[in-house]
Formats: C-alpha cells, sequence, structure tokens
C-alpha cells in the first residue's frame, strides 16, 4: 500500500508541474516556478494544505508551527541514512528511534499515512578511506555495514522505510540535478574538474537554518570562487571509485546526494525532513539551498526536524566515531532490550540532549518495571486470584478518560512523549493505589476498569513501539517450559499450605499440657523447615525470570527477561 501511494505521488507530483507550466499559471500552494524566486527575505512561508491538529518545532521558524500537509492524510517524509563505513552506534540509534516514534504517533494517533524514504550513503572519502585499511573494496565494505545498520534498527524496532536509495545507484539522477543546477546559473565548473555550488547566486536566502551573517567569505580559497561554496561534483582521485561526467571522472559530492534522491521520489515540495542537529549546517542548510535552485522555487522543505545529540554522562561532547566515545548497537543491546532502550528515548524531549547512563537507563527499567507489575497485579485481581477491599470503580473510570484526553494533547504538542508518559504512569499509580490485598473482602468486584486500563497502556505504549507482550525479550517463554513453571508453583503452593495449615495448629495443639509438647516439637520444626524450603525456591528462581507471589494461601508467577545486567 505504501508503495503505491508513494508511486502515486511521484506520478501526480511530475503531472501537477507539467499541467502548471503548459497552462502557465502559477499556484501559492506549489511555490514552484519557472523564474527565479522574488522573495528577498528567509521567511518561512506557511504550507496551503491539510492541517493535522499537531505542532511540530519547525528548525525554518525556530518555534513551533501547526503541521500543515500538502495532500490529506499522507505525510512525505525524508530522512538522512547512515554513512555505512562502521558500526552503527547508539547516538545514531537513539536519532533514528526518535523519529521513528514520531512517524507512529502521526500514523496510530492521528491516522497519517507516512510515506517514508531514506538514503544510504555508500560512497564517501570515509568509505573510501577505511576500505583501503582493510584492504576490500569501497562497495563491499559499504554493503556490509547498510545490512548490520539494518539488522541493528530491526532490533530495536524502527520501521523501516518505504524505500532505502543508496547513493551509488542513483549516479545518473545525481549528475542530471547537477546539470540542471549549473543552467539556472547556480553552480559553476573549475578547471580541475569540481563542480562547486555558488552561494553567492542565493545570498538573500543561504542561511534559512542556520544564521551565516553578512560576511560573503574569502575569494580564492582552493579552486572555488568563495570560501562557502560547495562541492557538488568532485574529480576523482588517484586509486579512488569514479563515474564519467560532462565534467570528467568523478563521484558525487555528499549533499546533493540527498537533494537528488528527495526530489526523484517526491518532485519539488517535501512536508517533512528530519535528521540530527548536527546535521542542520551544512548539510540540511546546503540541501535546501541545491534543491531551491533545481526546482527554481522559494520553499522546497516545509519543515525540518532535528534531534538532539546523545552524550555519555558527564561529557558535553556528543557520541560519536570520530571521538571513539561510542558504544555499538550490538554491545547495546547484549545488556538490554528494545523496550528498555526506547523508553529511555521516551523519557526526554525528541529535540533535547539526553545523557546515556546507567541511571538513565535504570530509570527505563524501573519504569517498564512498574508497568509490569501493575500488570501482573491487575491480572491476579482480575482472575480472582488476588482479594481487594471494593475499588472506587468511578474514579478510575474517570481517571482512564482524562489521561486518554490528556496524552492525545500531549503528543499533538511537539510529541510531548515525557509528559505523555507522566500521564501514564499517573494512571498506573493511582491503579495500583486500589490493588491493595485484603483477607476479608465485603462489596462487588470491578475487573472491568482494570481491564480497561492495561489495555489502554498496552496500545498507547504499541504507538511508541514498546511491545508489553512481547515474548521474544522473555529467556524462558516455549510452552513447554511454562507447563513445567505451572506445575512447579502448583507443588509448591501444595507443600507451603500445608505447612501454614500445621503453623495454625500447632499452638493451640501445645495447649493441651505439657506432655504433649514433645509430640508436637518435631512438626513445629518440620513446617518451619517446609516454609524456608518454598521462599528459598521463591527467591532462587527470581534471578531465572520466574517470579512467584504468595497472596495468601495462593500463589501466582510470571515470566519475564532473566536478570543478566551488567
Amino acid at each position: 500500500m505504501a508503495m503505491r501511494l508513494a508511486s502515486a505521488l511521484i506520478l501526480n507530483s511530475g503531472f501537477r508541474i507539467r499541467r502548471e507550466i503548459h497552462s502557465g499559471v502559477t499556484k501559492t500552494s506549489l511555490l514552484c516556478r519557472r523564474t527565479a524566486c522574488s522573495r528577498t527575505e528567509r521567511g518561512w512561508v506557511k504550507p496551503v494544505g491539510f492541517d493535522t491538529g499537531v505542532t511540530a518545532y519547525n528548525s525554518l521558524t525556530k518555534k513551533k508551527e501547526p503541521l500543515i500537509l500538502s495532500q490529506e492524510k499522507i505525510a512525505t517524509w525524508y530522512s538522512c541514512g547512515p554513512t555505512v563505513y562502521d558500526h552503527a552506534h547508539l547516538g545514531h540509534a537513539c536519532s533514528y528511534v526518535r523519529f521513528d516514534i514520531l512517524q507512529r504517533i502521526l500514523s496510530r494517533l492521528f491516522g497519517i499515512n507516512v510515506i517514508h524514504v531514506m538514503v544510504i550513503t555508500d560512497i564517501d572519502d570515509k568509505i573510501i578511506q577505511r576500505s583501503l585499511e582493510e584492504n576490500i573494496s569501497p562497495i563491499t565494505l559499504a554493503r556490509m555495514h547498510e545490512e548490520e545498520f539494518k539488522k541493528d534498527m530491526l532490533a530495536l524496532r524502527v520501521l523501516p522505510p518505504v524505500v532505502y536509495m543508496r547513493v551509488t545507484e542513483n549516479i545518473p539522477q545525481i549528475i542530471a540535478f547537477i546539470e540542471r543546477i549549473i543552467g539556472n546559473g547556480h553552480a559553476y565548473v573549475t578547471s580541475q574538474g569540481n563542480v562547486y555550488f555558488n552561494t553567492k547566486s542565493i545570498s538573500h536566502r543561504y542561511g534559512k537554518l542556520v544564521n551565516l551573517g553578512g560576511n560573503a567569505g574569502e575569494q580564492g580559497v582552493q579552486d572555488k570562487e568563495n570560501s562557502r561554496d560547495f562541492a557538488l561534483w568532485k574529480a576523482s582521485k588517484p586509486f579512488e571509485p569514479y563515474w564519467e561526467s560532462p565534467w570528467g571522472q568523478g563521484r558525487p559530492g555528499w549533499h546533493i546526494e540527498c537533494s537528488t534522491i528527495a526530489s526523484s521520489v517526491f518532485g519539488h515540495q517535501l512536508d517533512i525532513h528530519s535528521g540530527g542537529i548536527d546535521l542542520a549546517f551544512p548539510h540540511h542548510e546546503n540541501e535546501i539551498a541545491q534543491s531551491e535552485a533545481y526546482h527554481q522555487c522559494e520553499q522546497w522543505g516545509n519543515y525540518f526536524l532535528h534531534s538532539g545529540h546523545l552524550h555519555l554522562k558527564g561529557s558535553v561532547e556528543k557520541m560519536s566515531k570520530s571521538l571513539k566515545n561510542y558504544v555499538t548497537i550490538k554491545d547495546f543491546l547484549a545488556s538490554y532490550t528494545a523496550n528498555e532502550f526506547r523508553l529511555f528515548c521516551l523519557l526526554t524531549k525528541y529535540r533535547s540532549a539526553i545523557d546515556y547512563s546507567d541511571a538513565s537507563m535504570n530509570e527505563a527499567q524501573s519504569t517498564l518495571s512498574t508497568i509490569s507489575a501493575f500488570f501482573h497485579n491487575a491480572q491476579a485481581y482480575m482472575q480472582g486470584h488476588m482479594q481487594c477491599q471494593p475499588v472506587e470503580e468511578g474514579f478510575l473510570w474517570e481517571r482512564l478518560s482524562n489521561t486518554q484526553t490528556s496524552v492525545h494533547k500531549m503528543l499533538a504538542d511537539d510529541f510531548d512523549t515525557p509528559k505523555a508518559v507522566d500521564a501514564i504512569m499517573s494512571l498506573i499509580y493511582h491503579g495500583n493505589c486500589q490493588l491493595q490485598p485484603a483477607t476479608k473482602v465485603d462489596g462487588p468486584r470491578s475487573p472491568a476498569v482494570f481491564g480497561a486500563i492495561m489495555s489502554y497502556v498496552m496500545e498507547i505504549m504499541s504507538v511508541f513501539g514498546v511491545d508489553l507482550s512481547d515474548k521474544t525479550e522473555v529467556q524462558v517463554s516455549s510452552g513447554v517450559l511454562n507447563n513445567v513453571v505451572e506445575e512447579l508453583v502448583h507443588f509448591r503452593s501444595e507443600v507451603r499450605k500445608f505447612a501454614l495449615s500445621v503453623e495454625d495448629q500447632a499452638p493451640q495443639e501445645s495447649q493441651t499440657g505439657n506432655k504433649n509438647q514433645k509430640r508436637h516439637h518435631q512438626p513445629d520444626r518440620l513446617h518451619l523447615r517446609l516454609l524456608k524450603a518454598c521462599d528459598a525456591l521463591r527467591n532462587n528462581l527470581a534471578p531465572l525470570g520466574v517470579h512467584i507471589k504468595d497472596r495468601g494461601t495462593n500463589s501466582t508467577w510470571e515470566i519475564t527477561k532473566a536478570e543478566t545486567r551488567k
């Protein structure tokens, strides 16, 4: 379905552009013109289209803006993918997971079909350098790390884009894109075979994301006309991969690949562009310049969303390969789960910097444990295994309704996941307050409200990509082993009931006279030993992921991930 929609978008976009040119009609909603833009300011043009009811912080305006889409219920979304020369680390994971959460919210909560395209940079200076160091071809190196990246994303439950696009498979399109920019008067070819974008040609608009000031830069740097000019095409060097072009042998510059590929799929206008804040300049700034020069339009991308950096606790620098201060995704998942990492990301705003530490991961684990404990107790209550005093049912129904309204409102306000999680945990807190065990119960039971709360929490966490019902993360989850645990807990319960019954009888019998004390001394010691053995079994099973809870003379159990934290 998504693939068909993407194809329809491409065809429809191209048709509308041709129809506009043929009829000579210029529409504000399309913003596309055959002549250079007449605007002299860097102002953002509010899109004409369909209001989603969501506000998002737009890096183009440095404030929250209503999210308006060109087509109803369809969001075109482009993101910069990895440069595949090394292992992906948690800094990458944080950005991709955060934007995956945003896309899930738009899709699941607001009914928007997100058409997401991501580029894989599989030719680059870093790839070439690493391939020389490892004595393998750049393409082989890139394919190895591309597959590893996709596996990492799958393990973190990041939904794949509609399509991955590789740079090396789009070289003809990139060359044609550059040719048109040159033809429009925004780029030049040097005697060395390089092609540079002429930033002076759009100096009145260059710097939409970052205010560059009035200084136009130095003249005569290398073979560039201006220090701010950037490469669209790089002349080849000895022993480097190259492609034939009108300007000689070479390869694409870094920024041109994204402009070309995004335009080849979505045409002259893009709803949303995302990436880490470190990409805002120069990468995204240069993408904007190239795309608007190519399409001769005033506004190519309507919304630019940027995620904050991930830092190691105590470090002011972002996690990066160049600083060698990173943790690979594979190493991280050896100690933690995808659910825990997603909770870690949810507890801060996607735009904020985030500290990675044992303490921050413990907070995420604690949040998940609290939810799990509530689910276990609520299920025990619903099944009749846990007796409680009468529940304030009307109060809980009201809390549930208020939480649903609040969470929806918070997520519509620039995807405020920390506040949403707080609201969910407040609901769980009030649910736990009502689940107080009692030995003697007078009054009706209220299982339905707890079922409704559980259903909502599971659903909203699923929107975030946190699967509370996922058994793949459970170390012991096969049907056979479940039955073994069931029999083990049942046997323990029978032994424990017997020991408790002896304990209840022993004091009464000991009052019958001194001559009977010796006879009852041995059973007293026996029941204490049995109770001690039952407790030992419960405690020993807990680190293995089997948790037994004694509720009077009854016992319940659940299986969770074995405690193997570092």
